[in-house]
């Protein structure tokens, strides 16, 4: 099975059609909904047949957005969890928010709170409300999708425990995963268990049962597999065990983490940067892994549709007769038609292998 499917980005809407995304967009679930339509609106009309819709990068689905859900909290999983720990919240209008750095900084694990703790958060109380009050003001017209999900499927999101701890503590971790790894070890599996509870208390909260947990481990690339193997694997198994099946995304050149990745239990989905090996996946994981792909930045900027269309066959090559599925998210400066030419590309695989 061959597929593809895009998202626009928040630097891509605001440029084109104005919007603004302040602090209200992301706590007020009327002003949230209310932009998001009108950003899928605009997808629908001007990207029509394209398979693209408004999204944040890799988390929400096209084929699960409906336009009666309300996002709530729909904040990147850990900035919410970092607001929790002490951050302030970000927002910047023309892009994604952000939180202020450190907030792990010089902490170990036992100044940490226990994760069950975190419930009692005015954040989490008001997110709470917030879902109450969309279904009871809608007379259940309306559907309010929770933090860490992003639609109707039941996927659950959140970032990996390194690059969560790369975002609380800085860089500063992967020198202690070297000097004293028993210290981001620990707080890594505090990561891992404060998500599983949030995740698990936002899934009932909105009656909406976990179906699989995306792990955004996008510092992946910055070490070598061995620290994938101490410090990821185990945490990230625990996941799997406590909330449901894995799908593992990594940005950057995976190729030599994917015998590392193969070790994590309950690992169903793989979602790759463009220059990791597919034929490597395949041997590894087979055909039947769903794999999701997607182009290099340089390959969607360049002038003309050569570079990605090369890239493209490179992958399907490699990737033999596997479930493969390429991926994208539009920022500003990418090249829409070269983003068209590779849409016909997959769409005519796509035909071919219709019975």
């Amino acid at each position: 099975m061959i597929g593809i499917s895009g998202t626009l980005s928040k630097a891509w809407m605001a440029e084109t059609l104005g919007v603004r995304f302040d602090r209200d967009y992301y706590f007020d679930p009327a002003k949230r909904r209310a932009v998001d339509c009108k950003c899928n609106e605009y997808a629908a009309d001007r990207f029509g047949g394209m398979r693209l819709f408004y999204s944040e990068s890799n988390l929400g689905r096209l084929d699960y957005w409906d336009e009666s859900q309300v996002l709530i909290g729909g904040i990147q999983p850990n900035m919410i969890l970092g607001i929790l720990l002490g951050a302030d919240f970000v927002a910047q209008g023309d892009k994604d928010a952000d939180i202020t750095p450190h907030c792990l900084t010089g902490k170990d694990v036992g100044d940490l709170p226990a994760p069950e703790s975190l419930l009692d958060h005015r954040l989490i109380k008001l997110f709470d409300e917030q879902i109450r009050r969309v279904h009871d003001d809608s007379g259940g017209q309306l559907r309010a999708i929770p933090p860490f999900f992003w639609d109707l499927s039941g996927r659950a999101a959140i970032h990996g425990v390194m690059t969560s701890a790369q975002k609380f503590i800085g860089e500063a971790v992967f020198m202690d995963m070297v000097a004293r790894p028993q210290a981001p070890l620990e707080i890594m599996h505090w990561i891992a268990e404060a998500y599983v509870v949030l995740c698990r208390h936002f899934s009932e909260a909105a009656e909406l049962p976990v179906s699989e947990v995306h792990v955004g481990e996008c510092s992946s690339c910055m070490v070598g597999p061995e620290m994938i193997e101490r410090f990821v694997v185990p945490a990230t198994s625990e996941i799997g065990e406590k909330l449901g099946p894995i799908r593992l995304h990594s940005c950057g050149p995976s190729t030599n983490h994917l015998e590392a990745f193969s070790k994590i239990d309950n690992l169903q989905s793989l979602d790759l940067g463009g220059d990791s090996s597919i034929g490597k996946a395949r041997e590894l994981f087979g055909k039947e892994m769903p794999i999701s792909v997607a182009p290099l930045p340089q390959d969607m900027s360049a002038e003309g549709a050569e570079q990605i269309l090369h890239w493209a066959q490179r992958i399907l090559e490699e990737n033999g007769n596997g479930n493969l599925e390429y991926v994208y998210h539009l920022e500003p400066g990418y090249n829409v038609d070269a983003i068209r030419v590779l849409t016909e590309f997959v769409k005519k695989l796509s035909d071919a292998q219709s019975p």
